[in-house]
């Protein structure tokens, strides 16, 4: 004897039938004309909303990319990839071990041993290795007003592009103004703090390293410079001045050296750095920088030109 479905199954077996499952193969017919697409599928033009254009005034941010859908205008990715890759470049490029020779600077190194670890291990490259220890002690003036440091921080490529200019033009406005300057020594795999050894091993009042900052998408030869008064191993960056931005995009180094000179004659007349600093009365020199106040932002340079 035969067991009767359920109503369940009975309408879904009817539904099968009529929407063609003993059937699946459909008719063959005359194939309709398809329409062309519109000329233009999203019609609203590209633009920025009234307060993306006001914000992108005061930043390199990207504010206001726009969309096409759920996607970007492919001029917007084209420039954020190419931007990633000129970050990536910059971190990527090693210091060759005989450049500092080359360019007349003493030769150092920091306890890293590769690149892969100095990416990795940021506290050996704050120290040091012994050998550099050796040869500062016994090559680089000792007691001096200012000890200049340039290093490869986290972009060589700024390192060797700016940095020679950076550091002679800084050099030169310590001596005009009749401060005994340390032997100029450049220092591979380099983090801020070895600033503070090397400031200690040679005696120096003020320490002043020039490193590669950390790149930024299409900045990648950007310089840094951190500034400490009594550098000696221990110090915090609550210790430490700073200027960022160091490039021809941003501050030229030739007015960099300036405001490092005049940062560091602050330091040397109120014996102190870092938060203590009181800047107030080199608004003169130093502009709104002193002031603390609002700086107009950087140029930001395509890298790509759509045809």
């Amino acid at each position: 004897m035969s067991i009767p479905l359920s109503r369940t199954r009975d309408l879904v077996a009817a539904l099968q039938a009529e929407l063609g499952a003993r059937d699946p193969m459909p008719p063959v017919g005359p194939i309709p004309e398809i329409q062309l697409p519109p000329d233009r599928i999203f019609p609203t033009p590209q633009r920025r909303s009234n307060f993306a254009e006001r914000s992108a005034a005061h930043t390199t941010a990207l504010v206001g990319i726009g969309q096409v859908g759920t996607r970007y205008y492919s001029d917007v990715v084209l420039q954020f990839q190419a931007e990633l890759a000129v970050a990536h470049g910059a971190v990527a490029t090693e210091l060759p071990s005989d450049w500092a020779e080359k360019k007349g600077y003493l030769s150092l190194q920091s306890r890293v041993t590769g690149h892969r670890e100095f990416l990795l291990r940021p506290d050996l490259g704050r120290r040091l290795n012994a050998e550099s220890v050796a040869l500062l002690r016994e090559k680089a003036k000792k007691n001096v007003d200012v000890q200049p440091i340039l290093a490869d921080g986290l972009s060589a490529v700024a390192c060797m592009g700016a940095g020679p200019d950076l550091m002679r033009l800084f050099v030169e406005a310590c001596e005009r103004r009749g401060w005994s300057v340390g032997t100029p020594v450049c220092a591979k795999f380099s983090r801020v703090w070895l600033e503070d050894e090397i400031g200690e091993i040679t005696g120096a009042k003020v320490a002043v390293i020039l490193l590669g900052e950390r790149p930024g998408l299409g900045t990648g030869d950007g310089l840094s410079a951190y500034l400490v008064y009594g550098p000696k191993v221990g110090n915090t960056d609550s210790n430490r001045n700073m200027m960022s931005n160091i490039h021809a995009r941003g501050t030229p180094p030739a007015e960099a050296a300036q405001r490092l000179a005049v940062l560091t004659g602050a330091m040397l007349e109120q014996k102190t750095s870092g938060v203590p600093l009181d800047l107030s009365p080199l608004v003169a020199e130093l502009g709104e920088i002193a002031r603390g106040g609002y700086r107009a932002p950087q140029q930001r340079v395509r890298l790509v030109e759509l045809p």
